[in-house]
């Protein structure tokens, strides 16, 4: 069974393609020009070449295949580049979703975000205008939401608790505690559920033909962690003792408006927005429909941060 799959050179595509091939699927995958060493399983994928703005590489790419993943996503944009949320979350969903609907592949799973909502950020809205477009072009559609996704990155694949570490927490000072406010006693007052990327892959590749999640949006997360716990644990998976200090979210959004669109400087203004708001969810009904055991957010499965 032969499974198009859209965002497969990613942090999380690389666990898809990994879950797929170990289910006996054939992941066929859209892959830019040059981005093919990015593929680490190559030899047991299909690989089409073009990018997500190309109709021909998008039917090529599904044709055939019994199930479409929609995994594309950014966690920022820089809109100079051309690379933005509006493109590569709605309208790069929008163009695979239609190709699904005329190809007559109906199986689709689409890739989505815990909190997505109209009035939140843009990464947030255009996630929720490809859920709705997919909701109204009436496939049998399943729609993850996750939270926080942690894993090894390989390759240097851009992660969350990587990236912490690289910008925060290995830098010679305290960890900011963000805060809304100007009560210091509210730092890191907000909390997350983080989820392993193979999790992830093994609940999206298990919904493949899974009726039960057919028509149906879920929230994926694991326990619910504040924010100086998470600091706390990812320090210690490296070896450290981190401190934190409350730190008030508002200059440095200030400093974000001004630098967020240069790749060097390490938060935008809305992850900030999207970070202190929090993002938790209760994934146990998930889990035990799916018949897995969740990776615990803890020092072992944070081992490779040592490197």
């Amino acid at each position: 069974m032969k499974v198009a799959l859209f965002g497969g050179t990613g942090f999380v595509g690389s666990y898809i393609i990994d879950e797929l091939i170990s289910q006996d699927f054939i992941p066929r995958v859209l892959v830019r020009h040059s981005s093919e060493s990015k593929i680490l399983n190559i030899d047991s994928c299909e690989i089409i070449n073009g990018d997500i703005n190309d109709d021909s590489a998008i039917n090529d790419t599904i044709k055939g295949c019994e199930a479409v993943i929609y995994n594309i996503g950014i966690i920022r944009q820089f809109v100079r580049k051309g690379i933005t949320f509006e493109n590569l979350h709605f309208h790069g969903a929008k163009r695979c979703i239609d190709a699904a609907k005329k190809l007559g592949v109906n199986r689709f799973i689409l890739m989505s975000a815990n909190g997505v909502t109209h009035d939140g950020t843009d990464y947030q809205a255009t996630k929720m205008l490809a859920e709705e477009y997919l909701k109204w072009v009436d496939l049998d559609y399943t729609i993850f939401r996750p939270s926080l996704v942690f894993g090894d990155p390989r390759d240097d694949r851009p992660e969350f608790c990587s990236h912490l570490k690289k910008y925060m927490l290995g830098l010679p000072f305290p960890a900011p505690s963000f805060h809304k406010g100007l009560n210091p006693f509210n730092g890191g007052k907000f909390a997350l559920s983080p989820i392993h990327a193979m999790d992830v892959a093994k609940i999206f590749v298990h919904s493949i033909n899974e009726k039960q999640s057919i028509k149906k949006t879920f929230a994926l997360g694991g326990d619910a962690y504040y924010w100086k716990d998470i600091i706390k644990i990812i320090s210690r998976a490296y070896g450290k003792n981190k401190w934190a200090v409350p730190a008030p979210v508002f200059p440095i959004k200030i400093m974000a408006s001004f630098f967020e669109n240069f790749p060097w400087f390490p938060i935008t203004k809305d992850q900030l927005t999207m970070l202190v708001g929090g993002n938790v969810c209760d994934s146990s009904d998930v889990f035990k429909l799916f018949n897995i055991e969740p990776i615990p957010f803890n020092s072992e499965s944070l081992s490779y941060l040592k490197n």
